[in-house]
Formats: structure tokens, sequence, C-alpha cells
């Protein structure tokens, strides 16, 4: 016996199969963003290591971990552009891929300066450790706690967590200030210069990618609430 064929209108079961493409499309997107974030978080805590515990070994790895940064940041940069032009998305969806272009942006910074702090560590590595150093690995501290902060309030999209990341950069400012300050006025200095030169780039760098966390955090209250 032969049955007749049945043609099943998958039009009813995915009635806008463009639609669920693109979000999925989204969530994978979303994924490398959290992803570079990781690694961006594990390039500042090896920064951190290479100057304050001295540890050159960590150094060294970070050059290949900013190569994996980038390589995520023209990624997911292509990706965002695309689905911009190609998919048709909705108000809402603009607003999210041109904020994830904005946040990689800040990553990719921060990660730069991981980069360069690690750098700074191998030049200082040769000169007794500073008096202020302490003060400045709490400086680093705070920072991280900023980047950890925004990277939780994107995962969760939480508008008032990325918020409150902006308080924080208040403490990295009053210590990027009062340091700043400590090591301009220093007199009777012994030997070269070099290290307090390099140290005032150093909190100057930790400034920044504080700025550049507080920039993730507004990013991610934007995406939510569609407020800047």
């Amino acid at each position: 016996m032969v049955f007749p064929q049945v043609r099943v209108n998958t039009s009813r079961f995915n009635p806008h199969p463009e639609r669920h493409h693109f979000e999925r499309s989204l969530k994978r997107l979303e994924g490398d963003v959290l992803r570079m974030g990781a690694l961006v978080e594990q390039s500042f805590r090896l920064s951190h290591q290479s100057l304050f515990d001295r540890n050159l070994a960590a150094a060294e790895e970070i050059p290949a971990l900013d190569k994996q940064i980038d390589q995520f940041y023209r990624k997911i940069e292509l990706d965002s552009a695309t689905l911009m032009t190609l998919q048709a998305p909705v108000a809402r969806d603009m607003r999210i891929l041109s904020a994830y272009m904005q946040l990689v942006r800040d990553l990719e910074r921060i990660g730069d300066y991981a980069k360069d702090l690690a750098e700074i560590a191998i030049k200082l590595f040769p000169y007794p450790p500073h008096a202020c150093l302490p003060e400045i690995a709490a400086m680093s501290h705070q920072a991280q706690a900023m980047l950890a902060m925004s990277l939780v309030a994107l995962a969760d999209l939480d508008a008032e967590g990325g918020r409150q990341v902006k308080q924080q950069d208040d403490v990295v400012d009053t210590a990027y200030e009062t340091l700043y300050q400590r090591l301009a006025s220093a007199r009777d200095v012994k030997g070269v210069v070099e290290p307090i030169l390099l140290l005032a780039l150093v909190i100057r760098h930790l400034e920044r990618m504080a700025d550049h966390a507080t920039n993730i955090g507004q990013r991610v209250a934007y995406i939510v609430t569609g407020h800047r």
C-alpha cells in the first residue's frame, strides 16, 4: 500500500526563521564578547603579578593573550556590522549591536594597557621596589574589581550593576591624584629618575583602565534601558 506524501507546513512551527537566526547570531556574539572580557581580565591579572610580584614569567604570557584579544575584537566588530546590514534588526537590536561595538573597544584598550604595564614591569625589575608600590597595587586591585563588576553586569544584563561601576571610579581617581602628587614632588632622588617616571605612567594607565571599565558599565545600562 502506498501512502500519499504529506507536506508539512514548517511556517506554522517557525513563522519567522530569519528572526530565529538573528537571535542565535546575537547570542553567539554575546558569548564572544564575554570570552573576550575573560581574556582581558586574565591579561590584567598577569600585568598586576608582573608589576607587584615581580613575576616576569607572567609578563611574558601577555603578548599571546593580547593577540587573542585583538582577534576577538576584529571578529566582534565584523559580526556586529554584518548583523546590522544583513538582518534588518529592530531598534533594540541596533542598540545592543552598537553598544557591543563600543564596548569591545573599551575591552581592547584595557588589554593594550595591560600589555604596556607588563613592559613597564620589565623595565622596573632592576630597580628596588618603590615605597609607593603597595598603594599603586591597591589602585590596580580597585580597577580590576571595576572591570569584573562591569563584566558581571554585562553577563546578567544588570543595568543597576553597570551604573554602580561609575561610583567606584572616584576611588581610583582619588588614588591617582594622591600618588601623582607624591611622585611629582619627590625630592633628593638618589640615582636615576626612570623608576618615578615609569610609576607615573603606571598610575595613568590604571586610571584609564578604570575609565574604560566605567564605560563598559554605562554601555550595559544603555543596552538594558535605552538611556545613556
